[in-house]
């Protein structure tokens, strides 16, 4: 008798005849969300002031994030329940429907309005994605298909923001929402015309109460949202992510795997080791431009393009973890790819701290991009193997929100400590500083990730 492994190293690969169609759409919709989630900081003070909104400027980014954790809890809930068909396409509606909102909107509190609807949308759309990768791929080949969902990432870290400055200034910048509205219904289609018949269901679904855990999403999504205004808020700043902290690690909790927080071994592992990471490179990220600008003199433009070999470390990182990951071995990944981003953090701390030359820190962070190349998708694919198809929804929620809200706590406790430094010299070391800590603490749970059922990859 053929064992799966076996069946699995013969399975075609996901450029196939069997998946084109399939990888070509969901590939896309990865691109076009984030084309959009780039795009938006370039324009969104332009529409501010169209609008006359900068009372809701900073709710018009920290609304999206919020809602996404609803998003992907109700999406994991019901693909785990059934098939995957209807959530993904009701999520895709929720995001294509925000974008309308918000590119047609004639008064601010509208284009928040669609904020939120786009960010329920994105949530769900990345939960049912990682549930199609499950379902309709052979194990083998999941590497392949993330390392394809990390290159989408790079093309709009390289133009977005300058294609939605062209669009903003030669069309309008309603295009930036509704183009990619537009774009995204036509992915979507390539996706849903080779599920459509598929067996993407599971013969025991689910039964537990959606109730509570939706419940929970929601406190969640108020603890971030809280995170994210609380720069806002002067002398309650503190007091309010403390309060919002609290929030979330209670609410958190029933919507994670049993055991995150101690770092248990298997999952547990594998779903905190994400959030530390996602903490430690996207806190740090949106300083590297800033110190860029305010101590070197760069331009906008020049100091976003200093994070491009980062974006194109990702990729080839990427690649090379979905060829040779089961090789590798989780263990040499998480040593290795935590030691390049704590070496990109000690770069950017000694850049900042001593007046290096602004090579020093493009360089350095080229490091941080290899390193979550390699580690990201990782915890993807162990994700999926650790998974049934009774809970591969809930794990997949559970990742993504670790993501969120590592990346939204984090970024919030930088920005009070950088504004609380900034009268001295102190403020990008300190910033870059606790980022790198951050890494090194990854190395707790990434040295218990354990291996699940991944299947070995062709060579």
């Amino acid at each position: 008798m053929t064992s799966p492994a076996a069946v699995d190293a013969g399975a075609p690969g996901i450029w196939s005849r069997r998946y084109v169609w399939v990888t070509i759409g969901a590939v896309a919709l990865i691109f076009l969300a984030a084309m959009q989630s780039l795009a938006i900081t370039t324009v969104m003070p332009v529409v501010s002031a169209d609008l006359d909104g900068d009372a809701l400027y900073a709710v018009a980014f920290a609304g999206t994030l919020a809602t996404s954790v609803i998003g992907m809890v109700a999406v994991g809930a019901w693909c785990d329940r059934g098939g995957v068909l209807v959530p993904l396409t009701a999520a895709v509606a929720l995001f294509v429907v925000g974008l309308a909102l918000a590119g047609l909107a004639l008064t601010m509190p509208v284009l928040v309005a669609g904020r939120l609807v786009q960010g329920l949308g994105t949530g769900g759309q990345t939960v049912a994605l990682y549930v199609v990768v499950a379902r309709v791929y052979p194990a083998a080949v999941h590497g392949r298909v993330f390392a394809a969902f990390s290159a989408a990432w790079v093309v709009p870290s390289l133009v977005g923001p300058f294609l939605a400055g062209a669009v903003t200034e030669f069309l309008h910048w309603r295009w930036v929402f509704l183009g990619v509205a537009v774009l995204t219904v036509i992915a979507f289609a390539m996706v849903v015309f080779k599920l459509h018949g598929l067996p993407l269901g599971t013969e025991e679904p689910a039964t537990g109460r959606i109730a509570p855990r939706l419940a929970c999403a929601v406190a969640v999504a108020a603890g971030a949202l809280g995170l994210s205004l609380a720069g806002e808020l002067g002398a309650w700043a503190w007091p309010v992510v403390a309060a919002s902290v609290v929030v979330i690690g209670l609410a958190a909790t029933p919507l994670l795997p049993r055991g995150t927080l101690r770092a248990r071994r298997g999952l547990p592992s594998v779903v905190l080791m994400r959030g530390l990471i996602a903490g430690s490179l996207f806190g740090a990220e949106i300083y590297v431009p800033y110190l860029l600008i305010a101590d070197y003199g760069f331009s906008p433009t020049w100091a976003g393009l200093g994070l491009t070999a980062a974006a194109l470390a990702w990729a080839g990182a990427a690649h090379v973890q979905g060829r040779i990951g089961d090789s590798l071995g989780n263990a040499r990944i998480t040593v290795l790819g935590v030691a390049l981003l704590t070496a990109a953090l000690v770069a950017a701390v000694l850049t900042a701290g001593l007046h290096l030359h602004p090579a020093a820190l493009i360089a350095g962070w080229a490091l941080a991009g290899g390193g979550m190349g390699l580690m990201y998708p990782r915890l993807t694919v162990l994700t999926l193997a650790y998974s049934t198809p009774q809970n591969q929804g809930f794990n997949s929620a559970a990742l993504s929100i670790s993501d969120s809200l590592g990346g939204a706590t984090v970024i919030a406790a930088m920005g009070l400590v950088f504004t609380a430094l900034s009268a001295t010299d102190a403020g990008f070391p300190a910033v870059f500083a606790m980022a790198g800590a951050l890494a090194l603490a990854a190395l707790i749970p990434g040295l218990r990730l354990g291996h699940a059922h991944e299947a070995p990859v062709r060579g």
